[in-house]
């Protein structure tokens, strides 16, 4: 069974994630959906793609399949994640995407989310940044993209509370572009979409990369790199981040002891 619809309409196609039953968590068989739909949609030259769930969903997407990572003693989320590699896929993508947010979004799907082009959400859509809440060692490209959406205190705050922020503060401190009712979000992201369309492709394709390049130009010394993954070997070879997982696993709440 497919979990994601795929469509196509003209130069604009359209990724519905559709594992309601799991949330649509971003598990290795839904990116490499997603994945390949995406380099279907290159090949065909598509110049727009809309990325949604199906409508009515209460979670647009619960973020890591947590039942996938390790439990321990290594990188959960090292280079061949499935998210990181959905991540360098969209933000290669030649066409511009838009995530079209009904629901709530949760930890490694906000970070899908804000990979993408633009953002259109709802009112009642929230997004939590909820790695700290799994003792998970969030990586540093992924704390990249968070940087490269909003300030640095908001990216603190949301890191460090795991708390939901709301679409409107997350339009209004600059993480995503628009807020529009429910019963407007549809036609709004398709009207974006046939603007985009309708412009050169070439030109959006290399301006899109020329922005991925400047946005990732903030250098990092091996030596600084060395450390923050030691920092990260710390975390993931900890009592707390087994803990963590197995408590998820269990659904009870994690008893975390800073060791």
């Amino acid at each position: 069974m497919a979990l994601v619809e795929v469509r196509t309409d003209g130069d604009i196609g359209t990724l519905v994630l559709d594992n309601g039953r799991k949330h649509n968590a971003l598990s290795h068989a839904l990116v490499d959906e997603l994945i390949a739909a995406l380099a279907d949609f290159r090949q065909r030259e598509i110049r727009a793609v809309v990325l949604r769930a199906q409508p009515g969903v209460k979670v647009w997407s619960a973020g890591h399949d947590v039942g996938e990572l390790p439990e321990g003693r290594r990188d959960p989320l090292g280079w061949d994640d499935p998210l990181r590699e959905l991540v360098r896929a969209i933000e290669t993508h030649p066409a511009p995407i838009i995530a079209m947010i009904e629901g709530t979004v949760w930890g490694g799907a906000v970070e899908t989310v804000l990979a993408c082009d633009i953002v259109i959400a709802t009112p009642e859509t929230t997004f939590a940044v909820t790695p700290a809440r799994l003792g998970v060692p969030y990586n540093v490209s992924g704390m990249m993209t968070f940087m490269s959406a909003a300030s640095l205190r908001v990216v603190k705050e949301l890191a460090f509370t795991a708390a939901p922020i709301g679409a409107e503060r997350a339009e209004r401190v600059g993480m995503i572009n628009h807020v529009v009712p429910l019963s407007d979000l549809e036609t709004f992201s398709y009207d974006m979409a046939r603007t985009i369309a309708a412009n050169a492709p070439l030109s959006i394709a290399v301006m899109k990369e020329q922005l991925r390049v400047l946005a990732g130009a903030k250098p990092v010394s091996p030596r600084g790199f060395e450390k923050v993954q030691g920092l990260r070997r710390v975390v993931y070879d900890s009592h707390d981040y087994a803990e963590g997982i197995r408590a998820f696993k269990e659904k009870r709440a994690p008893r975390y002891l800073g060791k």
